[in-house]
C-alpha cells in the first residue's frame, strides 16, 4: 500500500524538492503552502506522515500545527518530521517537545530526508 506524506512548506522551491526526492519511492504526495492549508489537508487526507517547516507565515507556525495535529486523535496520529533552519539545542527540544518524530536543520540532504523517512518506518511499497 502506497503511504500517504504531506509536505507543509511555505518555500516552493523546497516543497518540489522534497517531492522530487520522495516521488520515486512509491509514496502519494500531497503539499500545501502553509500552517492552515495543512491544517485543511490533514483532515482531508489523513497522512502517514507530514514534512513540517516551523516558519511561516500567518498566525500559526509550524509548531503549532504539530502539537494540534498530535493532540488530535481524530488524525490517525501521524508521524511528523520537523524541517527547519533552527539549529540550536533548545530549538530541537522545543520541536521534539511539540510532538514531532523527527527533527531535520536545513540544508538537509535529499540522502538525509530519504533515511529519516525510512527510519520512521515509512518505506514505500510498490503497488503491483
Amino acid at each position: 500500500m502506497t503511504k500517504r506524506i504531506l509536505i507543509v512548506e511555505d518555500n516552493a522551491d523546497i516543497r518540489m524538492l522534497i517531492r522530487m526526492t520522495l516521488e520515486f519511492e512509491f509514496y502519494e504526495i500531497h503539499e500545501a503552502a502553509n500552517a492552515q492549508e495543512g491544517l485543511d489537508a490533514v483532515h482531508r487526507l489523513q497522512p502517514e506522515l507530514i514534512l513540517l517547516d516551523i516558519m511561516m507565515p500567518g498566525e500559526t507556525d509550524g509548531l503549532d500545527l504539530c502539537r494540534m495535529v498530535k493532540n488530535d486523535p481524530s488524525l490517525g496520529s501521524p508521524q511528523v518530521v520537523l524541517l527547519t533552519a533552527r539549529a540550536q539545542s533548545k530549538d530541537i527540544e522545543e520541536g521534539m517537545n511539540a510532538g514531532a518524530d523527527a527533527y531535520l536543520v536545513k540544508p538537509f540532504s535529499t540522502r538525509q530526508l530519504i533515511a529519516t523517512v525510512d527510519n520512521l518506518g515509512l518505506q514505500s511499497t510498490e503497488i503491483t
